[in-house]
């Protein structure tokens, strides 16, 4: 299920990190958990057993100018989307949970407070196609999609969509979340096939830090501007457009829509 959030700021002008994805998903659990302490648990810890948190969110939309690291916002208004993979029928729930809420996206530095100004549920693009039925789409990245290739020391190479490996990747990825979701057989015997659709313009590269200024800071590099040609049961892609496509998704990375 995914979600258009709209805010409005609440302080004269804001100032955000560059960096803001960490800060912003923060913000995300704190919401959640006001709601239900257990169920942001869940999601922060737990998951679906591996590590998979299942939801994602997009980059935020509002015009802005650049000084240093931080985004001044001009105007008061932004908006982004946020998805989960979560039966149907908790979508009034989690809708509940985000209405007449506020957003604090801060760091070391500034700190911007936003209040939710509406959020609307976006209709199911699947919603026509049965739950086995083979589907094919193109979807696009509304935030960096990574693609991480684990070296022996646990960290990542990261690729770019012009390398065969990119989809590999972000193939290995989504079998297990259907393995984690669903079960070890479905994922051996998915058929998911993924192909990179280059636009007019080179892909654009990104350069994420999370936890910056911390200890734990780690540098994360993503792409845009290029599209996915994506095929697999409706069941394994909405899996896909909920959870997010690659690594860091529940950091805002791989956030996608799809293309009409």
């Amino acid at each position: 299920m995914k979600f258009l959030i709209r805010l409005e700021g609440t302080g004269a002008v804001a100032a955000l990190p560059i960096n803001y994805q960490y800060p912003l998903s923060a913000a995300i659990y704190h919401i959640l958990s006001k709601g239900d302490a257990s169920y942001a648990s869940f999601l922060h810890e737990y998951g679906y057993g591996k590590g998979f948190k299942l939801f994602t969110f997009s980059q935020l939309n509002f015009p802005f100018r650049i000084e240093g690291d931080r985004l001044l916002m001009i105007g008061h208004e932004a908006s982004f989307l946020v998805s989960f993979h979560l039966p149907q029928a908790m979508e009034s729930f989690v809708k509940g949970l985000f209405q007449s809420e506020e957003v604090v996206i801060a760091d070391k530095k500034s700190k911007a407070g936003f209040k939710v100004k509406s959020v609307e549920s976006l209709p199911d693009p699947l919603q026509n196609y049965k739950e086995h039925e083979l589907v094919n789409i193109i979807i696009r990245p509304l935030s960096p999609i990574v693609a991480g290739l684990m070296k022996e020391n646990g960290k990542y190479d990261f690729l770019p969509p012009d390398d065969p490996r990119f989809t590999e990747c972000l193939i290995y990825n989504w079998r297990n979340k259907i393995a984690t979701v669903f079960d070890e057989e479905s994922a051996e015997g998915a058929l998911l096939l993924m192909g990179t659709v280059f636009m007019k313009t080179l892909p654009k590269s990104r350069l994420l830090t999370i936890k910056a200024d911390t200890e734990a800071e780690t540098k994360i590099r993503g792409w845009m501007n290029f599209e996915l040609n994506v095929t697999a049961e409706r069941r394994f892609v909405e899996l896909l457009l909920n959870a997010g496509v690659g690594v860091y998704n529940s950091m805002g990375c791989g956030c996608v829509e799809v293309m009409k």
